[in-house]
């Protein structure tokens, strides 16, 4: 089974170009993808939920 690509928080916020404080903001209200915390208090997001989140953004904007 392959694995799903993790991304680091910088590289999601670099992708959607976002500010690390309104992409909390969103996360907050519930809008942001999902996030993955790891022991050492890192996040990580994966390929799959960011995808899907783009698609919801698109049907929404539509």
């Amino acid at each position: 089974m392959a694995r799903s690509e993790k991304l680091t928080l910088n590289e999601v916020l670099t992708e959607i170009k976002m500010s690390r404080a309104a992409f909390y903001r969103m996360r907050a209200r519930g809008q942001a993808p999902r996030l993955s915390k790891l022991p050492n208090g890192q996040v990580r997001v994966s390929r799959a939920d960011l995808d899907a989140w783009w698609e919801r953004c698109e049907q929404h904007a539509a």
